[in-house]
């Protein structure tokens, strides 16, 4: 048996992989030589453009169980360019889906990418490289017969991690054994493992509740302990499954479990783990649901539980996951509920736009760092492009790029971090030494890219 076929119903909610666009092809440095123009101008096309990494948010996935066995991807490349004008073609774009729900965020800094929380909404997490241009960009009133041509640009490549938060209504929170999975199993066709010891759930389960009229998507989260919020046992794993449900059920075990647990004592536990997982979490609505009626000591304990939630103002339910009793009463007041809420939610407009493209904010920042004495590092992304893309064979091409970086400030930039004539500038995979240009003394109008 395949490790496919073993894992095919797996709940994966992390992933962590490497993503890269395709390179842009590189631009032609050619010539028009046909028989009857014997000295034709520059002809060289551009090189395409490569394919962006794009993720898109599919409601048909319900883990990231594919990129536990997968970690790099990359977009196809752009060709190059050829003589004749004729360009290069683009590299086509690489779709990966991943379930609605999932937060995308660069590993490196930790900023969040992108929120995917609508179907078919995308994201570029890695722009595919920029064809080269071909020769025929370069043509001035002094430089009619350019030799040089672009490289094609690298495409953009990051590590990511992806990190699924599941989409419910309402979640079943508390503690373990208290009987989560017992109501999920009893109200829905959500068939989780369920035994008579702590633990039992270690993956969130989804069930769709049928409540007459209307019906809602409810997630039984598995059972917090006191430090969840710190990490103890699976919490950061599991309390970010809650922040996305507009409802909490707070469920106790109104029999007081192993211990002689005292319900009041449990629900205080799990209000602390949750408002420090998020603060938000303690404003969000919250019924709570005594379980375990059916068992001796339950009823009395239960009108304790219920005379605190009158006094905290939470709605509050007793019932038996095992009999049944006091659930139809539950469901319809969670169903009634949970449809105000959406229709809450609906009157606020979605601001997410169906497709974005992530682009870093030091994109266009020069930053100039010291190594050591008379060696020096620019940083930047723009900066560091340019000199990829040019042919460091090329005395022309070279020439042309110490302008551009001139016009984009590296001189000055350089100057301020105290470079001096004959000092060792890094940019990229490429040393210079740093010098003080002549005037550039052609006309204007060249394009910076």
């Amino acid at each position: 048996m395949d490790r496919t076929a073993r894992n095919e119903s797996a709940f994966v909610d992390e992933a962590r992989i490497h993503v890269r666009g395709g390179d842009g092809g590189a631009g032609s440095a050619a010539f028009r030589r046909e028989a009857h123009v014997p000295k034709g101008g520059p002809a060289g096309g551009d090189g395409g453009k490569g394919g962006d990494v794009v993720l898109e948010a599919d409601p048909a996935l319900s883990t990231l169980l594919e990129y536990s066995y997968k970690r790099h991807y990359r977009a196809e490349r752009g060709t190059h360019g050829k003589g004749g004008n004729r360009d290069g073609a683009d590299g086509a774009d690489l779709i990966l889906r991943v379930p609605v729900g999932t937060v995308v965020r660069d590993e490196e800094t930790g900023e969040t990418i992108a929120d995917l929380s609508q179907p078919g909404q995308r994201v570029v997490v890695a722009r595919g490289g920029r064809g080269g241009r071909g020769n025929t960009h370069f043509v001035t009133p002094t430089r009619r017969a350019p030799t040089f041509a672009e490289l094609g640009e690298p495409g953009e490549e990051r590590w990511i991690a992806l990190e699924l938060k599941l989409l419910a209504d309402a979640a079943l929170v508390g503690l373990p054994s208290v009987g989560k999975s017992s109501i999920i199993a009893r109200i829905s066709a959500a068939r989780p493992k369920i035994a008579d010891y702590p633990f039992t759930t270690l993956v969130p389960n989804l069930g769709v509740v049928d409540a007459g009229e209307s019906s809602f998507v409810v997630a039984d989260v598995p059972g917090l302990i006191e430090g969840a919020s710190q990490g103890a046992g699976l919490g950061h794993a599991f309390l970010r499954h809650i922040e996305r449900s507009a409802l909490i059920l707070h469920v106790v075990d109104l029999s007081g479990g192993y211990e002689g647990r005292d319900p009041l004592a449990d629900i205080a536990v799990i209000d602390r783990e949750l408002s420090a997982h998020a603060a938000e979490l303690a404003e969000r609505p919250q019924v709570v649901v005594g379980n375990k009626l059916d068992l001796p000591g339950a009823a009395e304990r239960s009108q304790r539980v219920e005379a605190w939630c009158r006094e905290a103002g939470r709605p509050y339910f007793a019932i038996s996951a095992a009999t049944g009793e006091g659930i139809p009463e539950m469901l319809r007041d969670v169903a009634s509920r949970v449809r105000r809420l959406r229709e809450s939610a609906a009157e606020r407009p979605d601001e997410a736009p169906a497709m974005f493209v992530y682009e870093p904010a030091s994109e266009r920042v020069v930053d100039v760092v010291r190594l050591g004495p008379g060696e020096f590092r620019v940083r930047g992304g723009r900066i560091e492009r340019m000199v990829i893309m040019t042919d460091m064979a090329n005395d022309e091409a070279v020439a042309y790029l110490q302008r551009r970086l001139q016009r984009a400030g590296v001189e000055e930039a350089l100057r301020k971090a105290g470079a001096e004539p004959g000092d060792t500038v890094h940019i990229g995979p490429v040393s210079f030494e740093f010098e003080v240009p002549a005037q550039d003394a052609s006309p204007g109008g060249e394009d910076d890219g």
